[in-house]
């Protein structure tokens, strides 16, 4: 099939890479021109383990091309994808400036028959709206049908998420559109959910909503676990061998981040509120969220006698997720302004997000270093913020000699608490007693009574 993808970031080039790999012929379109020449020459404008080389073998093999013509980009193709941002507005709504902008567009230059499909992530009654847009922009009297196909990729392993996924949603009000569709996805083997344009929009916010939710979940669970001395990965685990509940998203730490989760579970929220209904468990969910980084800055606060003037805290990790280097929303570029705020000096690693992040901390009290160890030489205090594969294979013993301090508050619950202490490491984690929590006493009663217990028992 002959496919056209307006727009080139996360979703957008990674479908055309995927699309044409299955096989079809694939335009990507998109306005920078700059962008699309890195594009075709392996540098890709984001991190994702394998694109470049998916993208640069469907490019060889004539299945693939780009181009910053729309009119052009769309003319053969039977499929219009629209895969352009749709960035949270002020109000916690969804801006769909962009969205508007295409369709119009898209109406001035259709000339035959095509299939529509609003692949970004979409409040309820967008598709509906982007119809009515390319018909009031239509110069001749050409049907079209419109379909809503909401993505479910996780950056980092969204190729891998498209080739196999889970399910696929297709929102349609014509079935001349349905069979479309079903031919551009006969060849998977997932379930093909089937419906109505508004419930196709709202499967992909619930799905993500939820997820958050659980998030936002197992992080209470964690403050409950740090209060009563238990330890929430081992609740984790307990709650998610249930196959009612399953073990995914039951990882406590600071919070969820992202493109997706805030936005989305903003604009939910903003859609309920719309509506007259007010949505109490959404807006829990984003206090909770919000309060994690705030609850694991305090206890950086407290180790250090609420005092940070003149201390150097190393953090690892910038991007909001390991395997990428998307930074917006970062939970970890949050947690380091708040620390940054209180008087430390900062010095950050990254492997794939530290130009990004450039852009977004500034040079003010940051340090941007090469590499883990450069990052952790003369700190007073390490923190976890990414949980990427290489903090938890680095040589602690090394980091320790590194360190002009002992500390280390683990975002992530990313290290094994029993090796990191034996090493001499002061250990704070989330949701679990460990050796630095001795000093929240103050805070948390119980500790008193555990850590009497936990010095008997090391005696």
């Amino acid at each position: 099939m002959k496919l056209a993808i307006i727009g080139t970031g996360y979703i957008g080039l990674v479908g055309a890479a995927v699309f044409a790999d299955w096989g079809n012929e694939v335009i990507g379109i998109d306005i920078d021109l700059k962008k699309i020449e890195r594009i075709k020459s392996g540098d890709m404008p984001i991190y994702e383990p394998g694109l470049s080389e998916l993208v640069l073998n469907n490019i060889s093999a004539k299945r693939l091309d780009f181009t910053t013509s729309l009119p052009k980009g769309i003319k053969d193709a039977e499929v219009v994808f629209i895969c352009v941002g749709t960035p949270q507005g002020d109000d916690g709504s969804a801006n769909l400036n962009y969205v508007w902008s295409v369709a119009k567009e898209i109406g001035e230059n259709l000339d035959e028959y095509k299939v529509i499909v609003v692949k970004s992530t979409v409040p309820v009654g967008t598709n509906e709206r982007v119809k009515e847009i390319i018909k009031e922009n239509l110069k001749n009297n050409v049907r079209f049908d419109v379909v809503s196909n909401p993505e479910f990729l996780r950056e980092g392993s969204s190729i891998e998420d498209m080739q196999n996924t889970d399910r696929t949603v297709v929102g349609y009000d014509s079935e001349r559109a349905l069979k479309v569709m079903r031919k551009l996805y006969s060849s998977i083997e997932s379930p093909l959910v089937e419906c109505d344009l508004r419930s196709a929009e709202l499967i992909k916010y619930a799905s993500n909503a939820f997820l958050a939710t659980k998030i936002s979940f197992i992080n209470e669970i964690a403050q409950l676990c740090e209060k009563a001395g238990a330890n929430v990965q081992t609740v984790a685990k307990g709650m998610g061998l249930d196959k009612r509940i399953g073990n995914h998203f039951l990882n406590a730490g600071l919070g969820y981040g992202g493109s997706c989760f805030p936005k989305d579970v903003a604009a939910l929220y903003k859609t309920s509120t719309d509506m007259a209904y007010d949505f109490k468990l959404l807006r829990s969910v984003m206090e909770v969220n919000h309060r994690q980084r705030i609850n694991y800055v305090k206890k950086i606060e407290y180790s250090f006698g609420k005092n940070l003037s003149g201390k150097t805290v190393a953090c690892l990790g910038l991007a909001f997720k390991n395997n990428t280097d998307d930074i917006r929303e970062s939970v970890a570029i949050k947690t380091i302004r708040i620390i940054r705020g209180l008087g430390a000096k900062i010095k950050v690693y990254d492997p794939q997000a530290v130009e990004n992040a450039k852009n977004d901390l500034g040079l003010s009290n940051v340090e941007y270093t090469k590499n883990a160890y450069d990052c952790v030489k003369n700190a007073d205090a390490l923190c976890i913020l990414t949980e990427w594969e290489e903090f938890k294979l680095l040589d602690y013993k090394k980091v320790k000699s590194l360190m002009k301090g002992s500390k280390i508050f683990d975002g992530r619950n990313l290290l094994k608490q029993d090796e990191v202490e034996k090493l001499g490491f002061e250990y704070f984690a989330i949701g679990k007693i460990s050796n630095g929590l001795d000093i929240l006493d103050e805070e948390r009663p119980v500790y008193a009574i555990l850590r009497n217990g936990r010095r008997q028992k090391n005696k």
